[in-house]
């Protein structure tokens, strides 16, 4: 055992560290080549050969006392060749700053925490840090090492949560670069570690970005690995820390048992089998989604054990305890009170039951538009009597506070921008028709390129393929034309929900209070370049009656066909608020996100190039994920609660995965190329000419996916000069086959998965991964809430069929009073209310949101490169130059979808944004 002499005292026995005590842990071949790293340092490193033994100075600048560790490395035989002579003249002294943020909440606990392990510090008994050069010592065959315990008080910082503590060493000149540091919480607690930054080492300092939580030694003996900021391929790592490299690694896949531990940062997969709960209610229970029959990506693994009833179910943890993500994924606590997802916990845990409980014994339909509008000019009397332990605790966030209003009483929704210019807009044809392109689902409209319009299911059990809408009923409202030459001009456009939704319209009628149709809807572009709806077909499953059930609704001239139509297209916005939902924002973001996350923790180092690239577009998404799992899309969560499919949700986003989901289809080039909503043409911008010009997201978000392009084709060929370099990264071929293998393994056997041979695949590949996290989801997320949030513009669901003459008495009540039955179709006080505010919350960036034209503090801290910082530079400058291209779009005049009387402009691609409810803004990743 080394022992440590403070001068002037007795002797201290000194912690051994882990390159010492078990130097078998760090040595050996390792898979990876040395090297020399692609991205230069901008350190000079002091490496002169002039000792074999090393004294480490220990000291604080509060105490000049120096804690003196004094041993010659030739009595440690080969254990230790790091330590070196104690000669001055060959050593230099180094100080390490090490930035760690403290705890926001102010609990007594906490206190005594905080002051406990700033007098463990103090004495130099809390943090030990280990500097690992990157050169290799010849005795050891690993990383030369120097250790010291962080030592004296912390300082304070600008930040009132961020302290700052020092660790001193003498370091032998011929040591080498440090390129990784060992951490080793001897706390009880675990603490925040910001980043390390070792001075005196050169002209400049060097780098150690941590931003990862370090848990204490007694849940885990392992000590933490924090890499420099320098960018290494896999076969340039330097000698010295390639081990550590792996090691690394090896600590973040686990070994696939157990369960999880909550300050554990072990990635896995899983599949969706946590969503039911059949332990508690019958009626609870879901199927498992992965696998051939509901295939699904995957989730992260949390390793629970299985439900007593369905062993094939993983028990849940229910709310408010919070469900296991690797930890470093959890919302950071500085998040928590002003962070979306920190509301959406208050939402769930607090609001809605506060909703619920004023709605339960009397959960009515609107009976007049009045009744909404109160809801945005006078606030919702919430019954808080029976809420009084949540409203007076600390259960409910300050947020919630603010919003209500008159001793806490009213709950007052702020009015949508959708009804905020033009509160009839809604009721309008070409509004319902502009929301395809410029509303909050614009990634559902297709050309209609074939006609008669057929069904791909099976006839003998969904009936005739053949659509009901015929050529006439179309030619009636084409002012002329005939169908042919309207679809060769390109005007022709559907919105086709038929196929995806008829499997499950059966049930989902069967639940109470929820009636559905399968819809089409045909639309027609004008000469003047308007849209509207022209023909909608609703579409009822087959029945020995009704063997066609399938009814057609135009536009009429007389009041009955009139609020015929406004129920049609209702019917349709429900359709199409579930797709959107379940399809188009859960599944395509947020789910098929989760498996690229887990596939780069687990196969790319944190020194790798592109998980540097990508860490910013991946943060919070598994958290965000895990909580809608637990409260959103589970069973009997909002979601089903809220929307059509009711427990059918999951099933018909499985469905849609497996029938229509491929990852190359997910470029937003290929997506609208697939859609027929452009076609190729290597003379425009991303090689595409948009069918329809006045197509404000495809316009807009072309703008986006070009800038990314363009800054991933030049990282991309900065850290690789040719295929082979791409080849032979085992760790990023790695990624891409766990991606492909384990993170949609019910898909692995597709052909149209992207190869990975070279810079273009690599670009491809990154490029619509960081699309998707950050245009794609704003894009269709955003908007929730200034497009849902006035429920008759976009019901989530309907709870009647249009009357039939052949239904007397119903029918008699449309004729009376048509807009009775609208009101009543639509989703009741407590369901409209519950989705309003989760919509809004959805809805909602943080005052500290992260934006995608920001030029990132992980890039900043991460890459010190200059040439890398100027490529970052120059992207945040073009989005910049984006944000001015879209604000003068939307005060062209020609742009009819975005400007005009009472027309809110298009402005949910729009790079920046402030806090709240702004319908524009681009976050770096899927936080909410």
């Amino acid at each position: 055992m080394f022992t440590a002499q403070l001068k002037g005292s007795n002797n201290i026995k000194h912690h051994v560290p882990d390159i010492v005590r078990r130097p078998e842990k760090f040595t050996g071949a390792g898979k990876f080549g040395g090297g020399l790293s692609l991205l230069s340092s901008n350190v000079p490193c002091f490496r002169s050969k002039q000792s074999s033994s090393i004294r480490a100075v220990i000291s604080s600048e509060e105490d000049a006392t120096k804690l003196v560790v004094e041993k010659d490395a030739q009595k440690l035989g080969n254990s230790n060749g790091s330590l070196l002579a104690s000669d001055s003249n060959s050593s230099m002294e180094v100080k390490a700053v090490i930035t760690v943020r403290k705890k926001m909440k102010e609990t007594m606990s906490v206190k005594l925490e905080e002051q406990w392990g700033t007098f463990i510090n103090g004495i130099g008994r809390g943090i030990l840090i280990q500097l690992i050069s990157e050169d290799i010592d010849p005795v050891t065959n690993s990383g030369r090492s120097v250790e010291a315990y962080v030592r004296g008080f912390p300082k304070p910082t600008n930040n009132p949560y961020v302290v700052e503590y020092g660790a001193n060493f003498m370091v032998p000149r011929d040591f080498g670069c440090p390129g990784a540091i060992l951490v080793t919480n001897f706390l009880d607690n675990e603490f925040y570690l910001a980043e390390i930054v070792v001075h005196n080492y050169g002209e400049w300092p060097l780098f150690f970005p941590a931003h990862t939580w370090i848990h204490p030694r007694k849940a885990n003996p392992e000590s933490r690995i924090i890499f420099n900021s320098k960018a290494y391929l896999p076969s340039q790592t330097p000698a010295g820390i390639k081990d550590l490299r792996r090691e690394d690694l090896l600590s973040i896949r686990g070994n696939g048992k157990g369960e999880r531990k909550m300050h554990e940062r072990i990635y896995d997969y899983d599949v969706y089998n946590d969503l039911g709960n059949p332990d508690k209610n019958d009626d609870l229970a879901r199927p498992t989604l992965g696998g051939n029959e509901r295939p699904y990506p995957r989730r992260c693994r949390t390793g629970r054990a299985p439900m007593k009833r369905d062993s094939s179910c993983e028990s849940r943890i229910e709310k408010p305890h919070p469900i296991y993500v690797p930890r470093d994924e959890a919302f950071e606590e500085i998040k928590q009170n002003t962070f979306s997802a920190g509301r959406l916990k208050a939402l769930m845990h607090n609001l809605v039951p506060l909703i619920v409980s004023t709605f339960s014994s009397s959960d009515n339909p609107f009976t007049c538009f009045s009744e909404i509008d109160k809801l945005y000019k006078v606030g919702m009397v919430l019954k808080l009597e029976e809420q009084k332990d949540i409203i007076n605790g600390q259960n409910i966030s300050n947020f919630f506070r603010q919003i209500f209003t008159v001793g806490e009483r009213l709950l007052k929704y702020d009015t949508p921008s959708i009804i905020r210019r033009d509160r009839f807009a809604w009721l309008r044809d070409n509004e319902f028709a502009r929301q395809a392109l410029a509303g909050v689902n614009p990634v559902s409209i297709e050309l209609l390129r074939e006609f008669p319009i057929m069904s791909k299911l099976d006839p003998a059990v969904y009936g005739p393929r053949e659509s009901a809408i015929t050529k006439e009923v179309i030619e009636r409202e084409l002012q002329g034309m005939t169908v042919e030459e309207a679809m060769a001009e390109k005007r022709l456009f559907i919105i086709d929900y038929h196929d995806m939704l008829l499997p499950f319209i059966e049930k989902m009628n069967s639940l109470p209070g929820r009636k559905a149709y399968a819809s089409r809807t045909v639309l027609f572009l004008g000469p003047t370049g308007a849209m509207r709806p022209i023909v909608i077909e609703l579409s009822l499953p087959p029945t020995s009656d009704s063997p066609r059930n399938k009814r057609i609704f135009v536009q009429g001239h007389d009041a009955t066909n009139h609020w015929m139509w406004k129920l049609a297209k209702a019917h349709v916005c429900s359709n199409d608020a579930g797709v959107h939902q379940l399809v188009n924002h859960w599944l395509r973001t947020h789910a098929c996100m989760e498996p690229y996350i887990i596939a780069a923790n687990r196969q790319l180092s944190s020194m790798h190039p592109i998980y540097k690239l990508l860490h910013p577009h991946m943060r919070y998404t598994l958290e965000i994920n895990a909580i809608a799992r637990q409260g959103l899309i589970n069973g009997g969560g909002i979601i089903e609660a809220c929307f059509s499919p009711g427990k059918n949700a999951l099933e018909i986003s499985s469905a849609a995965y497996k029938q229509m989901w491929r990852f190359d289809m997910e470029a937003l080039p290929a997506d609208l190329i697939r859609r027929g909503m452009a076609v190729e043409d290597s003379s425009m911008p991303c090689g595409i000419k948009l069918v329809i010009e006045d197509y404000p997201y495809a316009a807009d978000g072309l703008l986006i996916w070009a800038a990314i392009k363009e800054l991933v084709e030049s990282y991309v060929e900065y850290y690789y000069s040719d295929s082979e370099s791409i080849k032979s990264d085992v760790e990023l071929q790695a990624w891409w086959n766990e991606i492909i293998n384990k993170g949609h393994p019910d898909k692995r056997n597709e052909p149209w998965w992207p190869k990975l041979e070279n810079q273009s695949d690599l670009s491809g590949i990154l490029t619509t991964m960081i699309w998707i996290a950050s245009g794609q989801h704003a894009a269709i997320n955003f908007g929730q809430y200034p497009f849902g949030g006035y429920m008759p513009n976009r019901p989530t669901l309907m709870r009647k069929l249009i009357p039939e003459e052949s239904d007397e008495l119903e029918y008699e009540k449309f004729l009376l009073n048509p807009e009775h039955t609208f009101l009543s179709s639509l989703p009741t006080q407590l369901q409209a209310t519950k989705i309003m505010a989760v919509q809004d919350t959805l809805s909602t960036h943080s005052p500290d949101e992260e934006y995608l034209h920001q030029v990132h503090h992980l890039h900043s801290s991460s890459l010190k490169d200059p040439e890398i910082l100027k490529l970052f530079e120059k992207f945040s400058s073009k989005l910049e130059d984006i944000e001015k291209i879209i604000n003068q779009r939307n005060k062209d005049i020609r742009f009819k979808n975005r400007n005009g009387a009472g027309i809110p402009p298009y402005e949910l691609l729009l790079p920046s944004s402030g806090p709240g409810v702004t319908g524009r803004g681009i976050p770096n990743s899927i936080s909410i």
